[in-house]
């Protein structure tokens, strides 16, 4: 069964954004856009870790944390614009288990879940630390690593643990923009992403001013991935709109 993740954020954006990646990373989301209705949330449905902005309406993150304590303890990630030290320190000291500073990278943010995950299931943990200690599968995968890592798409095929994307089983070089754009794409091929909400993808923040460098990575993506750059195959224009992955 999926891990759930609450995200607790007023920012549409973000929260999309999260989704996004957390979903193609294999966990259900479920968001709330306040305090008071993440809090509601928390006790009506099984939730495994929770991210939380602090400047929220009805009930702030710093008390939602703290009623959260009082109650469970599933782990919290603070996400948050507010990066001065005491920020940190009050968060922290409210009950969180780590704090991430917006703009973020959502790669980042999921690789920070699974730490924490892994912490707080010393079970799961040592399952897996045994199944490494075994040697690979019958498949040739390392043993302990869900089937769920790799996500396909056609001839493509993308590792979320390992951040790897490979074509006809061969890996693709890509740099960190190329790898969070092929990211958003493959985890809902088909879909069509504008320029903004790629940007969004790979900076972490919405787009300020335009967001004319989408259509650079873009361009460099299909020289590495298409047999023909010029007649792609795999990520195709949607005039007017932005991109789509096809299979």
């Amino acid at each position: 069964m999926a891990q759930t993740v609450l995200v607790a954020e007023d920012d549409p954006d973000i929260v999309e954004l999260l989704t996004l990646y957390l979903s193609g990373s294999g966990y259900e989301v479920v968001s709330a856009g306040d305090g008071e209705q993440a809090l509601e949330l928390l006790r009506t449905r099984s939730v495994d870790v929770a991210l939380v902005d602090i400047m929220m309406p009805r009930m702030n993150g710093y008390d939602l944390i703290k009623a959260v304590r009082a109650e469970s303890d599933i782990p919290v990630i603070i996400v948050s614009a507010r990066s001065m030290p005491a920020d940190k320190i009050v968060g922290l000291d409210a009950g969180a288990d780590g704090y991430i500073s917006k703009p973020f990278d959502p790669l980042e943010v999921t690789a920070y879940i699974r730490a924490v995950l892994r912490r707080s299931s010393p079970d799961a943990a040592r399952s897996a630390s045994e199944g490494a200690a075994s040697g690979p599968d019958a498949a040739g995968s390392p043993a302990g690593v869900a089937a769920s890592a790799v996500v396909a798409c056609g001839e493509l095929a993308f590792d979320t643990e390992r951040l790897v994307l490979s074509k006809r089983g061969e890996p693709v070089a890509l740099t960190a923009a190329e790898l969070k754009i092929m990211a958003a794409f493959m985890s809902a091929p088909g879909r069509v992403f504008s320029k903004d909400q790629l940007y969004a993808c790979v900076n972490g923040e919405p787009a300020v001013g335009g967001a004319g460098s989408v259509m650079v990575h873009i361009s460099n993506i299909r020289a590495k991935l298409e047999d023909d750059p010029l007649r792609p195959r795999f990520i195709k224009t949607v005039r007017g709109l932005g991109y789509r992955l096809d299979g």
